[in-house]
């Protein structure tokens, strides 16, 4: 029985087999899907040789291209970064605004990613990125049934009331919402903290959703997507999924041996953000209790520097009389015209003046300088041993 002779790889015609040529060029990290297109038009991709110019093409790993001159490398395995995206920024390559964007605050050593979702200019916390845009796909279809978590801050006295639309479904601006699943955290003065979870991902819901029921959100932090949570991270840093993560969560072929013998082993490499000048927020500012300026009531004030912080400074009122046993006394004579203060601490010399020889003078010991004589100790007398009678 003859085998059917398979197809020669430099024929460059459409087929069904194999990926499209533009998603190729864009899973190796050359530049995006759209891009890549472009430099399809423009007659600056070969395929086997052959100059193509349309993206409507389908090729195989025996394919050879070349983009630019340069000869396209295997397309990296899927792979995924849990980001924590700051304030502030753009869920976008450019923006027509001139705005920052995320891309411009990412580390330099990743490669060209794309975001799962996106997250709006005054929202923060957890934002998915992917090299794979089959695996960006999958995370952003409804069908997935992964829950989104988020914290959002209200402002506004919310009711249990207030808030049964949400969770039965609402249609604000002509647009349907799924049922949400929302917790009345806490009340805090004018403002309130909510949980939500919801399943869909469309644009600017949570915000729209408040507000047709008569609330403000004043700030929202995405804490999980699915399985995967923001944890400790700090706004700006990228930490890298597993591959055994990926593979048990999303099905990936993405097996890899020394993948999973370090697994156990390995933390989670953590890539240092660019700015960092940020810091995470702590646990009480998640849940609304950001920490004052002022001290707490009964919290003692920190000590000055160059004053005791024990013990009651001493008074130096003179004494008369003879001090009381155990007790020295402390005299303290006006010192005289033209000669500097003198010091207790330093044993009554003068501050900053050099030490002077000691002069004897009347009524001083002799080792002192004086004409005393010494004071000398009797040694004890020996106690006398017990007889026997």
């Amino acid at each position: 029985m003859s085998k059917t002779p398979k197809p020669a790889a430099a024929k460059t015609t459409p087929s069904a087999a194999g990926e499209r040529i533009a998603k190729v060029i864009a899973r190796a990290g050359i530049t995006s899907r759209r891009e890549a297109e472009k430099l399809i038009e423009t007659g600056r991709v070969t395929v086997n040789g052959e100059v193509i110019t349309r993206a409507a093409l389908n090729v195989t790993p025996a394919d050879k291209i070349v983009v630019n001159g340069k000869a396209l490398d295997a397309p990296e395995p899927a792979r995924l970064w849990l980001y924590h995206k700051p304030t502030g920024l753009v869920t976008t390559t450019r923006d027509e605004q001139g705005r920052p964007t995320i891309y411009d605050d990412l580390p330099e050593e990743l490669p060209r990613v794309m975001s799962v979702g996106r997250l709006d200019l005054n929202s923060e916390g957890l934002l998915l990125l992917t090299n794979d845009g089959a695996v960006k796909r999958q995370l952003e279809l409804p069908s997935t049934g992964w829950l989104r978590k988020y914290r959002v801050r209200v402002n506004g006295r919310v009711t249990e009331p207030q808030l049964e639309p949400l969770r039965q479904g609402i249609k604000a601006d002509g647009e349907d919402f799924q049922p949400m699943i929302v917790t009345l955290d806490r009340q805090q003065g004018a403002n309130a903290w909510l949980t939500v979870g919801l399943r869909e991902g469309k644009n600017r819901e949570i915000r729209r959703a408040m507000e047709a029921v008569g609330l403000t959100v004043n700030r929202l932090i995405r804490t999980s997507y699915g399985p995967f949570q923001l944890g400790q991270l700090k706004p700006g840093e990228v930490e890298e999924v597993r591959r055994r993560v990926l593979r048990d969560q999303l099905g990936l072929d993405t097996k890899d041996d020394e993948d999973a013998a370090d697994s156990t082993t390995k933390p989670r490499k953590v890539i240092v953000r660019r700015n960092k000048s940020r810091e995470a927020p702590s646990e009480s500012d998640l849940f609304g209790d950001r920490p004052g300026s002022r001290p707490a009531r009964g919290a003692k004030p920190a000590p000055r520097p160059g004053k005791p912080t024990t013990g009651k400074p001493i008074t130096g009122k003179p004494t008369t009389g003879k001090p009381a046993a155990g007790k020295p006394a402390y005299a303290k004579a006006p010192a005289a015209a033209g000669k500097p203060a003198q010091d207790k601490s330093t044993g009554g010399k003068a501050m900053g003046a050099k030490p002077a020889a000691a002069k004897p003078g009347p009524g001083g010991d002799r080792a002192k300088g004086g004409d005393k004589p010494l004071r000398t100790t009797r040694p004890a007398k020996p106690r006398p041993k017990p007889t026997r009678g």
